[in-house]
């Protein structure tokens, strides 16, 4: 069966980085597209970022463009998560997700179990 297992969350300083992963399996990993979504404290879902089955075509929220970069290594099934210039208003649980195809355009059915960043001085 699917299995997404994330990795990487933490506890950083406004302005810090860090690097999300994500280990997939049970699924020829090259073949969908993937996203990242996170859920601050007390809100809703909130869609990150998407890359496609070939890793070419990636997609942002406003509010991390030019700070987040997905990526993924198709060889060894994992997506990343570059996630630079921090600021609080990024803490939340990073949940990745497998969507429907090799494109975005469809919706998400497998989740990960999330893992927690916090941004906080």
């Amino acid at each position: 069966q699917v299995q997404l297992v994330e990795s990487g969350g933490g506890l950083v300083q406004p302005g810090g980085s860090l690097r999300l992963s994500c280990a997939a399996s049970g699924f020829t990993f090259s073949s969908y597209a993937m996203s990242w979504v996170r859920q601050a404290p007390g809100k809703g879902l909130e869609w990150v970022s998407d890359i496609n089955g070939g890793g070419a075509t990636t997609y942002y929220a406003d509010s991390v463009k030019g700070r987040f970069t997905i990526s993924r290594d198709n060889a060894k099934n994992t997506l990343y998560l570059q996630m630079n210039s921090l600021k609080p208003d990024d803490t939340a649980v990073y949940y990745c997700a497998k969507r429907l195809s090799y494109y975005r355009h469809y919706g998400m059915d497998d989740w990960g179990k999330g893992t927690l960043v916090t941004v906080s001085s």
